[in-house]
């Protein structure tokens, strides 16, 4: 009988609590044991017959190197908060409201010609001759009164970010560490020594776990205590830049950066927003260069012997691991931490030997949004129970091959309910990789193709967690699909112009007006609406949500307009009358909460069925455009009776039954039917028992489910 109680589970272990690390070694049945970022382990943890992993953040604690070399640290363009001139000149402390111990200035003799003062409100660029830098101070002379002015400039970043979260996370009293830039030979020099050292003064280390690589995730603080964090974005490229880049990057290429390049006007180049051509060209020299020098510190580890597992999250810009240059690193496994399914999808995808998840809650005393977990007031079960619910209907549609968890393993002490939850779920996950092993379980022949400007580069991501951006449609529909019965691709709008649709059966394109979700100016390409025209028209199914292909200046707000049979009115309709419209029965069950509202929406003509409204703006809608039809939606709000609504839409789009899949009935419940080893995995996501009915090609199934239950059926009954 296979063994679900031990395998493919990485612990925590701490040094001062060997005898707490080995008892739940082998209650949560774990054959690794782990360091973490603040943990050590103690002969006693790495003699003990586990395979070791090792925690490296390779370009973080050298402050040493850093402080002798300081050209060698990590930098980022910063834009100063606009100062209004009040007479012809105005004095700008450019660090004023950022958090000076995260950054200082960088005057050095290579970085000031990248510095800029800008006028914004003429909108231009004021010349170098009409400002100088007195001390810490840009004095701009030759101003015009009440124009507001800002200085662009280089600073050097003076406190990991991910160091200084665990230093306010955990109450850390220890040195704040630095960050190197492997951009320049004196520090990759350093780091590639550092690294042999390690290795050889690690022999029992079996696994380098990398931290990330060189890059976090851009996190810039602030000093007012109302706005302690004053931007986030975890894919945006703005810590990468030093002059030695930039200088790089030109010699490479011919294009010549400057400060505007990433600041742009103060918004920086977020990630939700549609890249410029040159910024794109900026990341692909990043990923590529990323790519070369992690691939050699890889084979440094592994003619030790170890193998090289990366961490996908903090320092993983220009890692992107559905990218082109990632697999050519050669790294043996990929570790992700996980909130939710979309995560789970964006691990398995990644072309490496090893998937392997970091579940949540991690073992701190407060969680990334602040709140108690191993803390007075925290409930750390219930945050693993609701993190599990939406990760184990990703983990039944596509297999990892690893769980695990990070943190500090002694505020598992009194906390029975987790240790049991966790003890739980690793068993659960041990089954599902068992059934994955026999065969794969049974999906729709239904192709769903999320259309976005990054395309394949971020599949199933946006620019962070769940929680993070969680106000974005397209996450939510992200996470509905990660765990339906369908196959997704992620598609960018020139592969759209190319051929890519030629399989597709639904293309979803979601967002707000202007971002890189919905695709702003990219809908000005009269060969991309010609392309998604064409598509539907041929017999192919569109879905939009929020402010779907919105651009300014055409003849209506939605380029697809016609497709969707609905537009936005911003105003342009004004003395234009709407169509009336009756709202009629859907052909399945609409979950009224999940469909957002967006204003102006109105009907195109007689033709568009309106299947739910909130008054006179349609909420969800069908139109039929030659042999396709589109489906519009206000918005998207995820949750278990949301996903099941949009794979009913994109049934009743797609003129399919369900049959060839396990369905339940019931929207609070889900199913997936492995036929090699005739298993039925049934999912209750309510907190409430549930009794539950599912057709599936062997027949119909009924079984009661207690709250929260996954249960796995095997052998199933007679078809009947």
């Amino acid at each position: 009988m296979t063994d679900f109680r031990h395998g493919g589970f990485t612990l925590p272990g701490e040094a001062g609590y060997e005898k707490l690390t080995l008892e739940m070694a082998e209650k949560w049945g774990a054959d690794v044991i782990r360091d973490s970022d603040g943990t050590k382990l103690s002969p006693e943890i790495t003699e003990s017959g586990y395979q070791i992993y090792s925690t490296i953040c390779i370009i973080r604690e050298h402050n040493a190197f850093a402080l002798a070399h300081p050209e060698t640290q990590q930098q980022v363009f910063l834009s100063s908060d606009p100062v209004t001139a009040v007479s012809d000149s105005v004095s700008i402390d450019p660090l004023a409201g950022y958090f000076t111990e995260q950054f200082e200035l960088n005057t050095d003799e290579d970085a000031l010609p990248f510095w800029q003062v800008w006028d914004r409100t003429a909108g231009c660029l004021v010349p170098g001759d009409r400002w100088r830098l007195e001390g810490s101070t840009v004095v701009i002379s030759g101003c015009i009164p009440f124009h507001r002015y800002t200085v662009s400039f280089l600073c050097r970043r003076i406190w990991e970010e991910i160091n200084m979260y665990n230093h306010t996370t955990n109450h850390w009293q220890t040195e704040h560490l630095r960050q190197l830039d492997p951009r320049h030979p004196l520090a990759w020099d350093y780091l590639q020594s550092w690294l042999r050292t390690w290795c050889e003064q690690n022999p029992r280390t079996n696994v380098v776990r990398l931290t990330s690589l060189f890059y976090n995730f851009v996190w810039i603080f602030g000093d007012h205590p109302r706005r302690p964090s004053r931007f986030v974005d975890w894919a945006s490229y703005d810590f990468t830049v030093s002059p030695a880049a930039l200088k790089s990057f030109e010699a490479e290429t011919g294009i010549a950066l400057t400060a505007e390049d990433f600041v742009n006007k103060g918004w920086l180049q977020a990630t939700h927003r549609p890249p410029t051509a040159r910024k794109r060209a900026y990341m692909d020299f990043i990923q590529r260069f990323v790519a070369e020098k992690a691939k050699a510190l890889v084979e440094i580890i592994h003619s030790f012997g170890k193998q090289a597992y990366v961490f996908y999250d903090d320092s993983w810009v220009g890692m992107e691991p559905c990218g082109p240059y990632f697999e050519s690193i050669g790294f043996d496994g990929l570790i992700k931490c996980v909130f939710s399914g979309f995560e789970c999808r964006l691990c398995a995808a990644a072309k490496v030997p090893v998937h392997e998840l970091r579940f949540h809650p991690y073992l701190f005393p407060v969680g990334l949004g602040g709140l108690p977990t191993f803390s007075e007031g925290g409930h750390p079960e219930r945050d693993a129970v609701a993190y599990w619910l939406h990760v184990r209907r990703a983990l039944v549609r596509q297999s990892v091959d690893r769980i695990g968890l990070g943190g500090y393993l002694h505020l598992t002490v009194g906390q029975p309910a987790f240790n049991d939850a966790i003890g739980d779920m690793a068993v659960s996950f041990r089954r599902l990789k068992a059934l994955h092993a026999e065969g794969a379980p049974a999906e729709l022949p239904l192709t769903v193709a999320v259309l976005h400007t990054w395309g394949s580069l971020r599949s199933w991501t946006l620019s962070g967690h769940f929680h993070e951006t969680d106000s974005n449609i397209l996450i939510h529909l992200n996470e509905a699909l990660s765990g339906l019965p369908v196959r997704v691709r992620f598609i960018s709008f020139e592969e759209a112009k190319n051929g890519a649709l030629a399989d597709v059966d639904v293309v979803i394109n979601a967002g707000r007006a202007g971002d890189a979700w919905s695709g702003g100016e990219a809908w000005k390409d009269p060969d991309l609406v010609a392309a998604l025209t064409r598509y539907v028209y041929e017999g192919g199914c569109l879905i939009g949500a929020g402010e779907p292909s919105a651009v300014e200046g055409g003849d209506t707000r939605f380029a697809l307009a016609h497709l969707f049979g609905v537009d936005q009115d911003r105003g342009e309709y004004a003395c234009h009358l709407p169509w009336a419209f009756e709202t009629e029965k859907a052909p399945f069950r609409v979950d009224r909460q999940a469909l957002g509202k967006t204003d102006g929406i109105r009907v195109t003509g007689p033709d568009t069925r309106v299947l739910c409204a909130d008054g006179a703006i349609p909420l969800l809608t069908l139109h039929a455009f030659g042999k396709g039809r589109a489906a519009y939606l206000g918005g998207f709000v995820y949750s278990p009776s949301a996903a099941r609504m949009l794979l009913d839409l994109l049934l009743e789009l797609a003129g399919q039954d369900g049959s060839g899949a396990a369905i339940c009935d019931d929207p609070l419940a889900e199913a997936a039917w492995f036929p090699a080893s005739g298993t039925m995995v049934v999912m209750n996501n309510a907190p409430e028992a549930r009794e539950i009915r599912v057709r599936y090609p062997g027949g119909i199934l009924q079984a009661l489910l207690a709250p929260e239950e996954m249960k796995f059926i095997c052998p199933l009954p007679e078809a009947r």
